[in-house]
């Protein structure tokens, strides 16, 4: 299959110190910032971004059959500081998710294991960025 290139995008504007409002080209935007209350923190979203991305996998390739009863995503890291260079280490994913008794339920969670495994190696944009290390290249104009 060809490779298939998609542009990306979002903007970032910074409203007061420590307070940034990001936007997507549809319009959508989320307040962030070590000065917003109550809102995630730029580690916390990328945490975010592995469990959505990962979860939107399962849940396509199950849900077909059986709706969850249960789909909760917890997702932790040790951020690491001091003299190292920041980053996070040892990220981990963890689903608690149930579907009904019956057949179709038996169906969806057959599904789980192939429907994580292909969100690991193929189809989680994320993750699979974060795994492989890809340079991250910061710029002025």
């Amino acid at each position: 299959m060809a490779e298939e290139i998609t542009k990306k995008q979002v903007t970032l504007t910074r409203e007061a110190e420590g307070v940034y409002l990001a936007r997507n080209a549809d319009g959508a935007e989320y307040r962030f910032g070590h000065n917003v209350d109550g809102a995630l923190s730029s580690v916390e979203l990328l945490l975010v971004a592995i469990a959505g991305c990962s979860s939107t996998d399962l849940d396509v390739m199950t849900s077909r059959r059986a709706e969850p009863t249960r789909f909760d995503v917890t997702v932790s890291a040790d951020k690491v500081g001091g003299s190292s260079p920041a980053i996070l280490r040892d990220i981990d994913v963890l689903f608690d998710v149930a579907f009904p008794e019956g057949e179709d339920g038996d169906k969806a969670r057959a599904r789980v294991g192939a429907a994580l495994k292909a969100a690991e190696e193929r189809t989680c944009t994320v993750s699979r960025t974060v795994a492989a290390g890809v340079p991250v290249e910061l710029r002025t104009e």
